[in-house]
């Protein structure tokens, strides 16, 4: 019977001793002592200190554990002087992305323009912990408005708590929207939609009267050769010439029940609704005339000529060829 009693008292000291955690993953910051030994009984839940870092570990040796088991009542001893426990804690790298909301909101504060481009000189991201929502905040902020250049510190928390730091600098960049060449364009080029697409640049890669619009280069005739992704000075876009010099055209007249066509010789270039002179080769006149489009143009059968009939000028002399 006394046997029995031993032995039942033997069991229940056996199912009430803790078990070591060989490898614990930590999601806080702190360890306690049920990350270390299950069954730690009414102790588990004390903080025994901080734990690692994010994407750090923390090896804690047999004698070590033993003494915090001792300290804490808890019901353990090694069996072998090489146990021992690992407590990991997960980590990321933090995203440029993270760092940049913070960073827009302070340049911005510090008059920086809204739709700056934030470029950083290099982006050496600190480790965070994998799991929660990682807060950056701009604690210190060095910004020179002339040149857009910057430094900055940031603060990172998590759960509350700081859990890194990030030092960055760059420039904040202010940008426009300007047409750009979709493809390589050829000088002659009259250009199309399928020519251009918009683009965002720094304001100082943009030429001063850049494109702003696709609309403000279609239609147009571009005078330079252009690269991929090369904004368009309107200084370089001309109003495609329709006519050219010497060029043989077709006249249209019309006038009240009145249509009819002929053939003259153009007198100068023109482009669409420009005025240009021609030459009527049957009557040697010279008439004013509107283009209306690629080698033709419209004369008006009421007016006057400039040089009549047979080369005799009208209007003197500047007028004839």
């Amino acid at each position: 019977m006394c046997a029995l009693v031993a032995g039942l008292a033997a069991a229940a000291i056996q199912t009430q001793a803790a078990t070591l955690k060989p490898m614990t993953t930590l999601h806080a910051s702190v360890v306690r002592l049920s990350d270390l030994f299950d069954d730690a009984d009414r102790n588990a839940d004390r903080v025994l200190g901080p734990g690692p870092a994010p994407g750090a570990r923390i090896v804690v040796e047999s004698r070590q554990l033993a003494a915090i088991a001792r300290s804490f009542g808890v019901d353990w001893k090694p069996d072998f002087a090489t146990e021992r426990a690992v407590l990991e804690r997960p980590g990321r790298p933090l995203t440029r992305a993270e760092a940049m909301d913070a960073l827009s909101a302070a340049l911005v504060s510090a008059g920086a323009p809204a739709d700056a481009e934030i470029e950083i000189a290099a982006f050496d991201p600190p480790t965070v912990p994998a799991d929660g929502t990682v807060t950056p905040v701009v604690t210190q902020l060095d910004y020179d408005g002339g040149s857009g250049r910057f430094a900055a510190q940031l603060s990172l928390s998590a759960g509350g708590r700081d859990v890194a730091a990030l030092r960055v600098a760059g420039r904040a960049q202010p940008m426009v929207e300007v047409a750009v060449a979709a493809t390589r364009l050829l000088p002659g080029t009259i250009l199309s939609a399928a020519d251009l697409r918009m683009a965002r640049l720094p304001a100082a890669r943009a030429p001063t009267g850049a494109a702003r619009r696709v609309g403000d280069a279609v239609g147009k005739q571009l005078r330079i050769q252009a690269a991929p992704g090369t904004p368009l000075p309107l200084a370089d876009l001309a109003v495609p010439t329709l006519v050219r010099r010497d060029a043989r055209v077709l006249m249209l007249a019309e006038a009240p029940g009145l249509s009819l066509t002929s053939e003259g010789r153009a007198l100068e270039n023109g482009a669409d609704g420009e005025h240009i002179r021609v030459l009527n080769p049957a009557s040697r006149a010279v008439l004013d005339a509107v283009v209306i489009g690629e080698g033709r143009v419209r004369i008006d059968p009421q007016a006057p000529p400039l040089t009549p009939a047979g080369g005799e000028t009208r209007f003197g002399a500047e007028y004839a060829r």
